[in-house]
């Protein structure tokens, strides 16, 4: 009989883990977290790398991309963990990472990542400026994602074709040439202080795309049909609205706002309520800049039409918060606001970002967020902003970082073809395309490539996420899901209790894996939580693994070292060493695909399970 423990031990365990789980939520680190973060920029690379080159596994690649169709396309970031270079949310991640140098340049310059940060945008910028030969045509795409989604391989080894798919008056695409446009726009205003020459240039083609997606409109999938598969449209409405919006921004021309307002009805910009801020919804980051104008006292005659952008920036920051009346996005029990079930954490990544940015325009202001459900004051953004950014470091129920490469405890099978396959520097021979799919796609171990600051796919609605490189809706990540996180850290970094937390450069080198897998053991483990419960403000879970025999042979006298532990276990016996478990008395043999079960509670993070001995 197991014996349980008695409520004066339960009181104690749990005050013990109080005391533990204060000192993990206050041991993030955004420094390092932001720093890992524009890494992963560095990993997207496509092209002839520069010297600088942090991240070693990578090489050059895409070297001939665009050649076939007579235009230099080399640069720009893969997409995500393929090898096509889509052009709508690579223009959106250039955007974001634009955003940050601009509103979060002093914090930015404080942790001496405005290089870095700069570098990123650049290699973005460098491509679109290559892909826009003339006024009204933009190349939008390389590669194909059918015939690169048949292939597993690293980008240096590529030998799917590299297409080259363009926009031009007969081939409109005002979502993409409209969303390229701001992105050019707020990376000449990040590049203004520095280098005033490539500003100017930045702003010449960002205002020629504007007339561009202006002037000839339509879909860009319809015009490049192999992104609809991949990379759907809604609309572009919003996309002409964005890139009016920063041009403004960037030029302080009227045209531009005097375009927002006259379209403000017509292209949906006071008319459309969201809940969604991502790379193909862009009406909540409008709705934002143009509060800043009212804000900053700079709405003159245009001061009413802003104050319904307004009232919409305030109905997506309510909706956010849960003050929005029952029309609030949705949430995980864990506290992660949940749209999507593919790839959702570039959502809550990019609403934090905007709620972050969004609490600055209001504290500078002295303003409040009116919601059905109460006043909002701009610290209260902030705070959830926070939230999310701790949900995503390790605050959640998993106790996992979705940032690969931060913390102890991260996805390790993430799905990327360059990170699961051994670098060019040590398997010198190149992966064909099916010999990468049944040697390293289908391998169990671990990547042999830590792909550090990625943002990969996430929980699903129960807070549950499963490490397994074929899983791609969970553990596939983006350059949309990542690049709000370099604005989002820098200033969290910035608040009054992490002001005095200091970075180590060390920090950089990757370390031992929390839970590399062991080789040639019997048995599988199946971590799950099956309860929650708070005690004040702090989360425990109720853990439980089944112990599977994945062997063809019965197992006997199994022994499990089991580390991390600082809560009551049940379902195994203890034995005299230190940490060490084995199987009930009862249960003398784990039969071939049979299997038991414990549990243990904790609230930091999972306990870490090795296998000691078998027989």
């Amino acid at each position: 009989m197991v014996r349980l423990p008695s409520s004066y031990s339960i009181l104690a365990l749990l005050a013990s883990l109080l005391a533990l789980e204060a000192s993990i939520v206050g041991a993030f680190d955004y420094s390092m977290a932001l720093d890992k973060t524009l890494l992963f920029f560095e990993a997207q690379r496509s092209g002839k790398l520069p010297v600088n080159q942090r991240v070693k596994w990578r090489g050059d690649s895409g070297l001939s991309d665009g050649y076939a169709q007579g235009v230099n396309l080399v640069g720009g970031y893969y997409d995500a963990g393929d090898h096509v270079k889509f052009g709508l949310p690579m223009a959106f991640s250039v955007t974001m990472l634009s955003w940050a140098a601009v509103d979060f340049r002093q914090e930015l310059v404080s942790l001496d990542q405005m290089g870095h940060t700069l570098r990123a945008i650049k290699w973005g910028t460098d491509y679109f400026i290559k892909a826009h030969p003339q006024p009204y045509v933009l190349w939008g795409q390389v590669g194909d994602g059918v015939s690169d989604h048949c292939c597993w391989e690293r980008a240096e080894d590529m030998t799917t074709p590299r297409t080259a798919y363009k926009l031009d008056p007969e081939h409109p695409g005002s979502d993409l040439a409209g969303e390229t446009a701001a992105a050019l726009a707020a990376a000449s205003l990040a590049f203004k202080p520095y280098d005033s020459a490539y500003s100017s240039l930045l702003l010449v083609h960002a205002k020629q795309l504007f007339s561009f997606a202006n002037r000839f409109r339509g879909f860009y999938d319809d015009s490049i049909g192999s992104a609809k598969q991949f990379y759907t449209s809604t609309g572009y409405s919003d996309e002409l609205l964005w890139a009016a919006t920063w041009l403004h921004r960037a030029t302080n021309d009227d045209y531009y706002l005097n375009y927002v307002v006259d379209n403000c009805v017509s292209l949906g910009g006071t008319g459309w309520a969201v809940k969604e801020f991502s790379w193909d919804n862009k009406y909540a980051g409008v709705q934002i800049l143009l509060s800043k104008v009212l804000l900053d006292g700079a709405g003159g005659a245009y001061t009413s039409t802003l104050q319904q952008y307004r009232a919409k920036a305030d109905y997506f920051t309510c909706a956010c918060l849960q003050k929005n009346d029952g029309y609030n996005v949705p949430m995980t029990p864990g506290g992660l606001l949940y749209l999507h079930e593919w790839n959702n954490l570039q959502y809550p990544a990019s609403a934090a970002f905007l709620l972050a940015v969004y609490s600055d325009y209001l504290a500078k202001a002295k303003s409040v967020v009116k919601c059905p459900d109460g006043e909002l004051q701009h610290q209260d953004l902030l705070n959830f902003a926070k939230s999310q950014a701790d949900y995503i470091l390790g605050k959640n129920p998993m106790s996992l970082s979705y940032i690969v490469g931060y913390g102890q405890n991260y996805p390790m099978h993430v799905h990327h073809r360059g990170a699961s396959i051994a670098p060019v520097s040590l398997l010198k021979s190149a992966v064909g395309c099916v010999e990468g799919f049944e040697t390293w796609y289908k391998r169990p171990e671990a990547n042999p490539n830590v792909i550090h600051g990625a943002l990969v796919g996430g929980p699903n609605a129960k807070d549950e996420f499963t490490d397994d490189r074929s899983n791609y809706e969970q553990t596939e990540p983006t350059l949309s899901g990542t690049a709000p996180l370099v604005g989002l850290f820098s200033k969290l970094h910035s608040l009054p209790r992490n002001s005095a937390a200091s970075y180590n450069q060390e920090s950089q080198k990757p370390s031992i894996p929390y839970h590399k897998p062991q080789a040639h053991v019997p048995v599988q483990f199946l971590h799950s939580i099956t309860n929650t419960w708070t005690v004040g403000k702090e989360a425990y879970y109720r853990h439980k693994v089944i112990i599977k025999n994945v062997s063809e042979k019965p197992i006997r006298e199994l022994k499990l070292h089991i580390e991390n532990l600082t809560g009551s276990l049940w379902g195994l016996s203890p034995t005299q060493e230190k940490n060490t478990y084995e199987l009930p008395e009862w249960l003398k043999v784990l039969e071939p695909g049979s299997d038991c079960s414990f549990v243990y509670i904790q609230g930091g993070a999972q306990a870490k399970i090795l296998v000691q001995a078998y027989r």
